[in-house]
């Protein structure tokens, strides 16, 4: 009699089903409205439901329905409009609310140094373009997010959420939301890392002072400036990767 969770045919060793891993909220919400929006046939500019709303309809908290909605911005998928609401900026479906990029982490220190090669070419690409785009009200931007950065890396000694904040904000810089997408498509790979930056709080020590001279790079309109700042904030990044998963 085969033991439970054993396979027909299971080697003797008995080798057991690997047991379903915890389910995706933010992606279920993401899958159920792009669905909604495909079946009612919105439009670019069509008003989505609000967040309570979404909450009664799908039976999840303010938090989840907040992830996926963020997700959806971060793919320029919605606008999220002050005092007014969430609106549709281009028709979506279930098939095409992504692009299909994947990277297999199960090996930390392997997924982010090839996560690090193909932000290095992304990165340095949109902070040149953020260095010829940029407006007034991007600078303001740029700086709040990176003032936010500095104050939480003094006073803890890391700045996960906050550096991934500021690198955003320059992607938005240059008016191209497909750097924005990308760099969508590997937030969540950044995110689970900066929570436990291989238990070391000052990651990003060495790297944190090139970002204020990335902005005054931004600022002077100095692209290949801004460039060479970009790489080797990557540079350190990479080379403190290396060194730390030894």
């Amino acid at each position: 009699m085969r033991a439970r969770g054993e396979l027909p045919g299971a080697p003797a060793t008995r080798v057991a089903i690997a047991t379903l891993p915890p389910l995706d909220r933010g992606k279920q919400v993401m899958e159920a409205l792009a669905d909604y929006v495909e079946r009612a046939a919105l439009k670019s500019g069509d008003r989505l439901p609000t967040e309570r709303e979404l909450m009664a309809a799908l039976s999840v908290g303010r938090s989840t329905i907040r992830e996926a909605m963020g997700r959806f911005e971060a793919l320029g998928v919605t606008e999220t409009r002050k005092g007014s609401g969430t609106y549709l900026l281009k028709p979506i479906s279930a098939g095409t609310i992504h692009l299909p990029l994947s990277l297999d982490t199960a090996e930390l220190r392997d997924g982010l140094l090839h996560t690090l090669e193909v932000r290095r070419g992304i990165e340095a690409e949109a902070s040149m373009v953020a260095a010829r785009r940029r407006t007034v009200d991007d600078l303001r931007t740029i700086e709040e997010k990176l003032i936010e950065m500095e104050r939480v890396h003094l006073a803890t000694g890391t700045s996960g959420p906050e550096d991934l904040a500021f690198h955003l904000a320059v992607y938005d810089a240059t008016h191209n939301p497909l750097f924005r997408q990308l760099l969508g498509q590997m937030r969540e790979a950044f995110e689970r890392f900066w929570d436990h930056p291989f238990d070391r709080q000052d990651f990003a020590r060495r790297s944190f002072p090139y970002h204020r001279e990335l902005f005054d790079a931004i600022v002077a309109r100095n692209a290949e400036l801004a460039r060479g700042k970009t790489l080797k904030i990557l540079e350190i990044v990479e080379e403190d990767i290396e060194e730390m998963s030894k």
